[in-house]
């Protein structure tokens, strides 16, 4: 089952986490003085773990982050399974493969649990599953509302490839544990997004198209007007800054962070209906820009700093769903398969094979539904 789709959606994600993360938390400013110009490919960090004693890890090069550690575990889950997955699942498989599966973290340099590797967002999930015992389906109530799940939601779509509604309920279902507000939100759009982009004949109009049928409020409002603006500089380079300051100021009106990105003010990540997270509606104003294009998509949303590891993530999945593994740049990908020790071919046959098993319960499911409505209506 689209397995060139999968991999191009799984190694799209890493790529552009690995590129991202050498800037995170940079403004765009900033990244292009440090480089003599906008990034172009993988590169050292533009800050080394000496200048991040809280958060002491040697990003850049080919190095992913949490961003695809936490993808790669829900990968596991739904391997585990061998079905869609609930909030219940998601407390019971996933948060123990966090707490006690080793695997390789690259920018620790070492193997470890995950949970050595994630974020204050992310530890939440762990906390009030594991040690508070709080129900599952509320437990991400109350933790800072960011990209934490969105970053992590495409195997989601993978799973519900072709039904952006279906992705979209699974993962709002999936991130519960996790997030709430527009967070959680944000995570059921980019499942969708990336089962938008899976059939062949998909294009990002698609992908825009089922954004807006499934966002509400914030979300709806922030991709709205950040694609509307993208549309504009179709023919401008992503990492332009006419399209980094242009879709920074559609975004603004939405995002609780402020524009001093290390410095947030005290409304930060607080519940809202009239907010959104950035990186999502960012990720598809560059698809928009680049025509889908997965390089320079990812280029921009690198270039555009701030979270840019999940930015370029997000941009990432959704264009190498598009296009296949063959529109991610080869040396990018060889990069990042041998810096972060992984094997994009293997774990895409993995959940090609999982999700074609999930699709062919849904076959038969559907079926039974089918009988039992015509039934109802005689």
């Amino acid at each position: 089952m689209l397995t060139a789709e999968i991999r191009g959606c799984l190694a799209g994600a890493a790529v552009g986490d690995a590129l991202g993360g050498a800037v995170e938390g940079a403004l765009p400013g900033e990244i292009r003085a440090h480089y003599g110009g906008p990034v172009t490919g993988p590169v050292a960090p533009i800050r080394g773990p000496a200048q991040k004693p809280t958060a002491p890890y040697s990003k850049g090069y080919g190095r992913v982050t949490d961003d695809t550690l936490m993808t790669l575990a829900l990968v596991r889950a739904y391997q585990r399974k061998r079905d869609h997955l609930d909030a219940f699942d998601v407390a019971e498989i996933l948060v123990p493969d966090l707490l006690q599966r080793p695997v390789w973290i690259p920018d620790l340099e070492r193997e470890a649990v995950t949970l050595h590797r994630l974020a204050a967002g992310e530890r939440y999930l762990v906390s009030r599953v594991h040690h508070a015992h709080a129900d599952p389906r509320e437990a991400g109530s109350g933790n800072a509302v960011n990209c934490g799940a969105a970053m992590y939601a495409a195997p989601v779509g993978v799973i519900n490839a072709g039904d952006p509604r279906a992705a979209y309920a699974e993962a709002i279902e999936v991130a519960s544990p996790h997030q709430h507000s527009y967070g959680r939100e944000a995570a059921g759009v980019m499942a969708a997004c990336v089962a938008a982009a899976l059939p062949p004949s998909a294009t990002v109009d698609d992908v825009i198209d089922a954004a807006l049928a499934v966002a509400h409020d914030g979300t709806r409002a922030a991709i709205s007007a950040v694609v509307s603006q993208a549309r504009e500089y179709a023919d401008q380079p992503t990492d332009s800054p006419t399209v980094v300051d242009g879709l920074r100021r559609a975004v603004a009106a939405y995002d609780t962070v402020g524009e001093k990105y290390a410095e947030p003010g005290l409304g930060a990540r607080r519940p809202s209906r009239l907010h959104a997270i950035e990186e999502l509606p960012i990720a598809l104003g560059m698809l928009v820009v680049a025509g889908g294009a997965y390089a320079p998509a990812v280029l921009g949303a690198v270039n555009y700093g701030r979270d840019a590891d999940s930015t370029a993530t997000m941009a990432g999945a959704i264009a190498g769903a598009l296009h296949g593994f063959g529109a991610i740049p080869a040396d990018w990908a060889a990069a990042v398969e041998a810096d972060s020790r992984l094997d994009f071919a293997a774990l895409a046959a993995d959940l090609s094979e999982v999700a074609d098993a999930i699709l062919r319960r849904d076959a038969e499911r559907y079926a039974y539904r089918a009988k039992n409505i015509g039934d109802l209506l005689g």
